[in-house]
């Protein structure tokens, strides 16, 4: 009878360290998943404010400024238009096709 009640001990030990041990585990996890969501969230909000960012760098104006500053770049008119024309195959290029 002392065994099995020294086995029952053992065991009912056993089973109370592994409960610790799965606690804790649940716990750091909980924690791991809470500083994930928070990391998400932050990084949610960061690219929200890089995306209006964006859109107020890219305004048509702000390209036309930069444009004529940095690149020197001048509105086409068209006084300084040229035009190119598509001359026709000649008739000898077009015999030469099969």
């Amino acid at each position: 009878m002392t065994r099995l009640n020294l086995v029952l001990l053992l065991a009912v030990i056993a089973s109370a360290l592994y409960l610790v041990h799965t606690q804790y585990e649940s716990r750091s996890l909980f924690v791991e998943v809470d500083k994930a969501i928070a990391l998400s969230h932050k990084l949610e909000i960061e690219n929200e404010r890089l995306q209006v960012e964006k859109r107020a760098q890219a305004t048509p104006l702000r390209v036309e400024k930069l444009a004529k500053e940095q690149l020197q770049m001048r509105t086409s008119t068209p006084a300084i238009t040229q035009y190119v024309t598509v001359m026709a195959p000649t008739a000898a290029a077009s015999e030469a096709r099969p």
